[in-house]
């Protein structure tokens, strides 16, 4: 911590540098600005969510085990057709086949699944023959009826290539591993629309399709809206601080530190590769809380250089007052903000490092340019000492000053009434329920969302669950153990299709048994198992089984699509099928992954990272607001404003039904990044006044100095209310959100707070 003698000398130089040298402490930032700003064309988005787990857990071991022996698990859906119009004709299955050739002929696609490519296997003088299921472009009826009735005896392979209805075609198509998600959706869609759109009904889905369009989504979206808050804020601002000059000046501060924070992200991955600092979904709330800090700077230096204009009329000297009093405070509220998001360090999720430090940054660089380039600014310009801004106490400013009263004539009662409020908060939370599934991210009823659910609800689903086993695969043992966990699988109503290569076994039994259904079993010899696979091999190609089984037989793969579930659904499903796995006597090696894994794991983390952030940055922020302040009750009271609102916040998400995700649940840092700004400047005005013997009502002096600036911060960042109408549930619970966390700690300390230090004034009084 600064000891006082090298805090009045840096306040000392940087007071004489911006009154001295306005020039240079405006040109020096921007400079320095417009550096850092050019690392934005590095940034990397990545829409990958298996990034967000650390690379030593379970399933993100076993999800790479089976991206490398099976090829990408992570599929686009294409689904066409007509509601209520059977696909079984000559020009549909000519549009099938167009499309499946041309997805196969590029090269960010691995593989295409459709009827078009299917193998059909038949017995031919006893023995398997392996054919094209569709053998050419053009086909007759009596060819499209054999297609069908092979369909229909063979359950598994129809539920993976047609609607329940048939009335629509489903293809799947595999990225390439090296290519991003957002490249093939956009080839996908774009190879659809072209073939399709005239004659059919288009409908895309999948993991791969989700996460190759949400980020562009989220960033055009935010961007958008981002605009609508700036605008609403800048307005409040204006209405209240009556100068567009010092409002220019706060969004110049903002805006650099955006470009700092944004850039820094760039520059880093650009010298270092780190995939911490790609820009994902989570990293979609920077500019929000940054913003929030940033603004809260400027306002407090703005106000309280027109508050000492009002008195002395000397912009040198009110620039000087200001830095001399504000210095202080915004350097503990920078320093323990960016302690508590440098905690995020310790969380689980991998991109949580990098989204602490690049913050971090912008907001010791908002610290920096509210003290350096702002005053500076102010100083170059001439002020009208008749004006509004600087001759009249603001109408918000008056309200300020009555509610002052109020609470300081009250306290007693307004701090119980605040404490029922956290009570009331705090009985919420045991309703919260976590939810990471980004397919719920969309609103019901956009073209969007609707394409996700007709494949969610008439196809295979959007989610998935991969099981790798390690065993004899020709064992029938071993196939019969596979087939158990599939009839588990197939047992839960969300699971549309389950495969593997018991399927195709079973499936040539019974064609090799002259197509007698009673033979669709798993033959009980492992040498008939190995006879059936061996014609396989030498009729079919073996490539078309190499996303069930490895080419040695040793290692094989269990797969179930299902429709979206339930937080709680998936935890219950993932608990039976590892339940099955612990059972198996043959299988000598099992692994779980698979989307519905992977969200079941995200849920802990979210919960755990949301813990160690809250707790890590709670104490933290205490122990360094009592070291500065020589006083752990000091330290003490700073975070009482932050507890109660982080427990109505969350309190609030629990009974109003919002879902905590990767995305909401980092609002906890909204609030004590703002939060704290409030509390230290109330308290460190407190304790100056104090020191300078102002004991006589106090703490209406405190309001009266601080209480206007907080509110106003608050109001002002209360525009972000503008994100309620974002595509995105998770970004429209963001907005709201946001208001209720300006509105929860600005009233935490001017309440709560307020309140405390007023019936412990003797105490504090030292």
């Amino acid at each position: 911590m600064i000891s006082k003698n090298k805090e009045f000398s840096i306040k000392f130089w940087i007071t004489k540098q911006v009154i001295e040298n306005p020039l240079k402490s405006i040109l020096f930032p921007l400079a320095f600005t417009s550096i850092f700003g050019l690392g934005m064309t590095f940034i990397v988005v990545d829409d990958d969510m298996l990034a967000m787990l650390p690379n030593n857990m379970s399933s993100k071991l076993s999800w790479d085990a089976v991206q490398d022996e099976f090829g990408s698990t992570e599929s686009i859906f294409i689904a066409f057709g007509n509601k209520d119009k059977t696909i079984f004709n000559k020009s549909t299955f000519s549009y099938l086949w167009k499309l499946t050739n041309e997805l196969e002929s590029q090269p960010e696609i691995k593989k295409v699944t459709s009827l078009s490519n299917l193998p059909k296997i038949e017995n031919v003088d006893d023995f398997l023959e392996v054919h094209s299921l569709q053998p050419s472009e053009e086909l007759d009826a009596i060819q499209i009826n054999e297609i069908k009735k092979y369909l229909y005896d063979n359950q598994s392979i129809r539920a993976r290539s047609i609607s329940k209805d048939g009335d629509y075609f489903n293809i799947m198509v595999q990225p390439n591993d090296s290519i991003a998600h957002n490249i093939v959706r956009d080839i996908v869609v774009e190879i659809g629309d072209s073939l399709l759109s005239k004659n059919y009904e288009i409908h895309y889905g999948g993991t791969a399709y989700i996460t190759g369009s949400v980020p562009g989504m989220i960033k055009n979206d935010i961007s958008k809206l981002l605009g609508v808050g700036l605008v609403l804020m800048s307005l409040i601002l204006l209405v209240n601080i009556r100068d567009l000059f010092a409002v220019g000046m706060i969004f110049s501060v903002i805006i650099q530190s955006l470009i700092v924070m944004a850039g820094l992200m760039g520059w880093v991955v650009y010298l270092t590769g780190s995939e911490n600092f790609y820009f994902t979904i989570i990293n979609s709330s920077m500019p929000i809380i940054l913003l929030t800090i940033a603004n809260s700077d400027g306002v407090h230096v703005v106000t309280k250089f027109f508050k000492e204009m009002r008195g002395s009329g000397d912009t040198k000297k009110s620039i000087a007052k200001s830095i001399d009093t504000l210095f202080a405070p915004i350097f503990l509220t920078s320093i323990t903000t960016i302690a508590a998001f440098l905690a995020l360090y310790f969380a689980p999720i991998n991109q949580l490092m990098g989204y602490g430090i690049c913050l971090s940054a912008g907001i010791l660089y908002a610290f920096i340019l509210s003290l350096t380039f702002l005053p500076a600014a102010m100083s170059l310009k001439k002020w009208n000492l008749n004006s509004n801004a600087i001759s009249q106490n603001g109408h918000l400013e008056n309200i300020i000053a009555k509610f002052g009263k109020l609470v300081i004539s009250k306290p007693k009662l307004i701090l119980v009434v605040g404490m029922i409020i956290m009570f009331v908060g705090t009985a919420g939370l045991s309703a919260l329920k976590v939810d990471v599934n980004i397919a719920n991210f969309f609103k019901e009823g956009t073209d969007f969302r609707n394409s996700i659910d007709f494949i969610d609800q008439e196809m295979t689903g959007t989610m998935d669950v991969r099981i790798r086993v390690e065993a004899p695969v020709k064992d029938p043992n071993t196939l019969n153990e596979i087939q158990n966990m599939q009839k588990l699988l197939n047992s839960n109503p969300k699971v549309t299709t389950s495969y593997s290569i018991v399927d195709v076994v079973k499936q040539m039994h019974r064609i090799f048994m002259d197509d007698n259904p009673e033979f669709e079993i798993v033959p009980k010899d492992e040498k008939k198992v190995s006879n059936l696979l061996m014609m396989y091999s030498i009729s079919g190609d073996q490539d078309d089984l190499n996303t069930i089984v490895d080419y040695n037989y040793k290692v094989g793969l269990i797969t179930a699509l299902s429709r979206v579930m339930s937080t709680e659904e998936i935890i219950q499903f993932v608990k039976k099928i590892e339940d099955q796995v612990f059972s198996f006597k043959h299988i000598s090696n099992t692994s779980i992954t698979g989307m519905a894994i992977v969200i079941r794991d995200l849920i802990y983390l979210v919960i755990e990272s949301s813990i160690i952030s809250i707790f890590s940055s709670i104490i933290l922020i205490c122990l360094i607001t009592s070291i500065f302040f020589k006083n752990f009750s000091w330290g003490f009271l700073s975070i009482v404003p932050l507890v109660a609102a982080i427990l109505i916040n969350f309190g609030f998400m629990g009974i109003a039904g919002i879902h905590l995700s990767h995305v909401t649940a980092l609002l906890s840092s909204v609030i004590i990044g703002v939060g704290v700004d409030f509390s230290i400047h109330y308290i460190y005005q407190y304790r100056r006044l104090i020191k300078d013997k102002f004991r006589n009502g106090i703490s209406n002096k405190v309001i009266n100095e601080v209480g206007y600036p907080i509110v106003l911060d608050a109001a002002s960042n209360m525009s972000f209310g503008a994100l309620l109408f974002s595509t995105f549930i998770p970004v429209q619970y963001v907005g709201g959100l946001m208001v209720f966390a300006m509105f929860s700690t600005a009233f935490g300390t001017l309440t709560l707070l307020a309140a405390s230090v007023e019936l412990l004034k003797t105490s504090y009084s030292k």
